[in-house]
C-alpha cells in the first residue's frame, strides 16, 4: 500500500501525523511511505529524517494524494485538501464529524473512507487515540487559562495560585474525564480553588481519592453549574460524548450573570463546544469577549506544542496506522467492534451511530453497521 502523509494545513498546526520511526516501520512492512516536503518541521522532524527512515519526499500536496491508498494525518481535511480525495481512499485522522456537516457531505460525496481517532474504542471501553491528545489539551486548557486571566490579556487580573493573604482563584471543571483530570491537576498545583463536576457518581468517588485537598467534586446538574458559574473565575469545558456533538451546559443568558472578565476555555469545541456562546478560534487569535467573559475557543489546542503532540499521538497511532495499511479499512473494522468503531464513513454512507444522530438526513448504511457487531 501506498502511505501518504501530508503537511498539516489547518491554522496554526505544527503537528505531523508520522514521525520518522513509524515511517521506517511502515516501510519494513513493506509499504511505499510519502512524506510531503517540510510535513515534520513544525514537530522538529525535518525531510532527511523521513528519507533516512525510507520514506521518499514529495514537493506538492496534488502529488501526494494522488498516489497514496492511505493518508495519515492529524486534523481533519481542510477544505483546500479535500479537492484531492477520491474514491476508494482512506483517511485516518481526527475528524469529529458532528461538528462539520460541509466535511461530512464532501466525504460522502467523493466515498472517502473516514477512520478516525476520536472514535476508535480500545476492549475496556477507552479511547486510546483521543486519549494522549486529551491529556495534553488538558494541561495546556489549564495554563492558558491562568495566562488569560492576567489583565493584559483581558482577563480579571489574578493570579490563579494567588500569594499569601489574597484569596485564591476559584477554578469550575465540567467534565471529570481525561481532560478535566489533568486540567484539574494543573489548576491544583497551582495552588487554585478547583471545583470539577461529572454526572458520573463513580468516577467523582475516584477522582476524590487521587485529587489533592484542593480539588472538590461535585455532582453536575443545571442547578449546580449555575451557582459555581457565578462565583469561579476559570471555567474550563471539557465534556466529550465520543463521536457525537458536546451538550450545550452553558446558555448565552447565563454569561452576563458571571464575572466580568471571567474567562472560559472551551475544549470541546472541535466537537462544537459546551458553551451556547462558544466559536471556533485559532492560536494566531485565541479569543474573543462576549457578555464580558473571555472566550478561549482554539479548536487545536495541542497543536502549539507540536513536538510534544506528535510523539504523544503517533506513539499511540502507530500500531493501528500498520493494522490499517496491512489490511484495508473493511479488514480493520472486522476486527473488534472497537476498531470498528472506529470507522465514520465507508462507501458514501455515515456509518457510526453518533455521527448519524447528528446529521439523520445523510446516507447511513444500518447494514454496514451490523456487520461490524453493532457498532
Amino acid at each position: 500500500m501506498t502511505v501518504g502523509v501530508p503537511r498539516e494545513t489547518k491554522a496554526d498546526e505544527y503537528r505531523v501525523g508520522l514521525l520518522p520511526v513509524g515511517a521506517h516501520m511502515l516501510v519494513a512492512d513493506g509499504h511505499r511511505v510519502l512524506v510531503e516536503r517540510a510535513a515534520g518541521m513544525g514537530s522538529g522532524f525535518d525531510d532527511s529524517h523521513y528519507e533516512l527512515a525510507g520514506a521518499e519526499i514529495v514537493d506538492d500536496t496534488p502529488n501526494l494524494y494522488s498516489q497514496a491508498d492511505l493518508i495519515i494525518k492529524v486534523k481533519d481535511p481542510q477544505q483546500n485538501e479535500v479537492q484531492h480525495l477520491h474514491a476508494d481512499q482512506t483517511v485516518f485522522a481526527y475528524f469529529h464529524f458532528a461538528a462539520e456537516r460541509e466535511l461530512a457531505e464532501a466525504l460522502l460525496e467523493r466515498k472517502v473512507t473516514a477512520v478516525a481517532y476520536e472514535t476508535l474504542t480500545s476492549a475496556n471501553g477507552e479511547l486510546p487515540l483521543l486519549k494522549p491528545m486529551s491529556e495534553v489539551a488538558g494541561k495546556m486548557s489549564g495554563q492558558e487559562g491562568a495566562k488569560y486571566l492576567e489583565k493584559p490579556m483581558m482577563g480579571r487580573g489574578i493570579l490563579l495560585g494567588g500569594v499569601p493573604g489574597v484569596e485564591l482563584a476559584r477554578v469550575l471543571i465540567l467534565g471529570g474525564g481525561v481532560v478535566g483530570t489533568n486540567a484539574a491537576r494543573v489548576a491544583a498545583g497551582l495552588a487554585a480553588n478547583v471545583v470539577i463536576m461529572d454526572i458520573d457518581l463513580e468516577r467523582l468517588r475516584h477522582l476524590s481519592e487521587v485529587m489533592p485537598p484542593n480539588v472538590n467534586t461535585m455532582f453536575s446538574d443545571p442547578h449546580a453549574i449555575q451557582e459555581h458559574l457565578l462565583s469561579a473565575d476559570l471555567i474550563i469545558a471539557a465534556v466529550l460524548i465520543p463521536g457525537g456533538r458536546s451538550p450545550t451546559l452553558v446558555e448565552r443568558k447565563q454569561l452576563s450573570r458571571m464575572k466580568n472578565s471571567s474567562v472560559v476555555v472551551d475544549v470541546g469545541i472541535d466537537q462544537g463546544g459546551a458553551l451556547e456562546s462558544s466559536r471556533p478560534t485559532t492560536h494566531s487569535a485565541p479569543t474573543f469577549v462576549e457578555e464580558g467573559v473571555v472566550h478561549y475557543c482554539v479548536a487545536n489546542i495541542p497543536g502549539a506544542v507540536g513536538r510534544t503532540s506528535s510523539q504523544a499521538l503517533c506513539n499511540a497511532t502507530l500500531p493501528y496506522a500498520r493494522s490499517l495499511a496491512r489490511l484495508g479499512a473493511a479488514a480493520f473494522g472486522a476486527i473488534d467492534p472497537g476498531h470498528a468503531a472506529a470507522i465514520n464513513i465507508l462507501d458514501g454512507h455515515i456509518v457510526h451511530p453518533m455521527v448519524h444522530e447528528a446529521f439523520p438526513e445523510l446516507p447511513f448504511s444500518t447494514s454496514a453497521i451490523a456487520a461490524r457487531g453493532g457498532h
